[in-house]
């Protein structure tokens, strides 16, 4: 199944499968496709072990392509390092990640100062660029690491300005968001690596038609306030809904975004690929960050 995260569904980039979660557990695709066709037939590509059919597995010129046995010596060898042979680690995921959300939140700190209270404008703008950028790093055939941070420079200046604004109304909103958002991702991460979340194909499909439904729900909303007829999403019970919804969605697509780390590392994907998994994490803890705020505001309306 391909990626449901459009970071992961490029040709040549790790593809999704279902299996069991467990960072260092060895997963059991099951046989049988978020981002790429919305804003969120089938063969297993592993066959009999993780290294089957591997769009990563490397060839001795002259030899064909390695066998099972060469690839899992390769992978238990000491040389076999990021420096030695190129392959993706989850040092190395961690460290592009890093560099992406400190960009992220350099950017933020800038549109705090700098912008005044109040102000969506620039938030908008920004966004908007941030958007179209977004589907450039998305349908681009390669990873460019360049795209990938002007992303998060321009994400950030967005969530900068609104926090601002928001902040300016309930006092203490960032902070409360960004522990909010932390807490879930590391739920996230303790739930997929003690095994407590099993990334399905129906475990996938229910959420897909969740986010996308919810998608389509802001947008339809976001029309109709143009016309002076929209929801107000941030207040109230509905905001509170709307925003512990978000909130699930984006920590759906967290547990995609492991489970996807997990497989690129173990098919030996290329270095350079951790950068995509930099740019997936991203989106996600983005959202789950501006769903925060979202659910905290309507908790918080009456201050």
């Amino acid at each position: 199944m391909r990626s449901s995260n459009p970071v992961f569904s490029r040709e040549g980039s790790f593809t999704r499968e279902p299996g069991y979660a467990g960072f260092g557990t060895p997963q059991t695709p099951q046989a049988g496709s978020p981002h790429a066709g919305s804003p969120y037939g089938q063969s297993n590509p592993y066959g009999d072990n993780p290294y089957g059919n591997n769009p990563y597995a490397q060839q001795v010129p002259g030899q064909g392509p390695l066998t099972d046995e060469q690839l899992v010596e390769m992978y238990r060898a000491p040389s076999a390092g990021p420096l030695s042979t190129g392959r993706m680690t989850l040092d190395d995921v961690v460290a592009r990640t890093a560099m992406t959300l400190l960009t992220l939140v350099a950017f933020g700190a800038l549109a705090w100062f700098v912008l005044p209270a109040r102000n969506f404008g620039f938030a908008g703008a920004a966004s908007l660029i941030a958007f179209v950028v977004g589907l450039v790093i998305t349908f681009k055939p390669t990873v460019s690491p360049p795209l990938i941070l002007l992303y998060a420079a321009l994400e950030g200046f967005a969530v900068g300005a609104v926090t601002h604004v928001l902040n300016s109304i309930w006092e203490g909103i960032a902070i409360q968001a960004v522990l909010g958002t932390a807490a879930v991702f590391g739920a996230m991460l303790f739930a997929y690596k003690s095994g407590r979340i099993r990334v399905t194909p129906r475990y996938t499909r229910i959420g897909i038609a969740i986010g996308m439904g919810f998608a389509v729900l802001l947008m339809v909303n976001m029309l109709a306030g143009m016309f002076g007829s929209g929801l107000n999403l941030w207040a109230g019970p509905l905001g509170v809904a709307v925003g512990l919804i978000g909130i699930a969605i984006g920590a759906f697509y967290l547990s995609l975004d492991f489970n996807e780390i997990e497989r690129a590392i173990a098919q030996g994907a290329p270095q350079k690929e951790a950068w995509r998994a930099a740019f997936g994490l991203t989106l996600s803890l983005v959202w789950i960050y501006i769903e925060m705020l979202r659910l905290i505001a309507s908790l918080r309306g009456d201050d």
